[in-house]
């Protein structure tokens, strides 16, 4: 006669809840990764060797190779130009504009942007990116 009992024990592990979890990871991670990088006009810039930041109230003027303009994320008729920059300047007056311009462009579309800058009399300064892909502020 056998009076033990044949109990046996099986090691499981569930899974179910690993499902929620990875959704809320990789959700997270995806906002996390939009606020990361608000410049989210696509520009190749130029390259620099030197970097500096700054650090004054910035507004940042992005120009596309299809001669698009942007401020701050904003899209803007290039006749609009000047008078959406002095509208900028004129609620903060100590304000840098940061020029995110695409490589392809001309010399003289850069320059008619600079002119604008010298006309209202505002500090200009040119986005490029290091050797190694990284943006700055030059």
């Amino acid at each position: 006669m056998n009076f033990r009992k044949q109990n046996k024990f099986s090691a499981e592990v569930s899974t179910s809840a690993m499902n929620d979890i990875m959704f809320f990871l990789m959700l997270f991670f995806l906002i996390i990764s939009t606020l990361l990088n608000p410049n989210v006009i696509k520009l190749t810039l130029p390259s620099s060797k030197n970097n500096q930041a700054i650090h004054h109230k910035e507004i940042v003027l992005s120009i596309t190779k299809d001669l698009q303009y942007f401020i701050d994320n904003k899209p803007i008729q290039q006749t609009e130009l000047e008078s959406v920059i002095q509208q900028n300047i004129s609620k903060s007056p100590d304000a840098t504009i940061i020029l995110r311009c695409d490589n392809s462009l001309t010399v003289q579309d850069l320059v008619n942007v600079l002119q604008i800058g010298n006309k209202l009399k505002v500090k200009m300064i040119l986005a490029t990116k290091t050797p190694n892909g990284t943006a700055s502020n030059k």
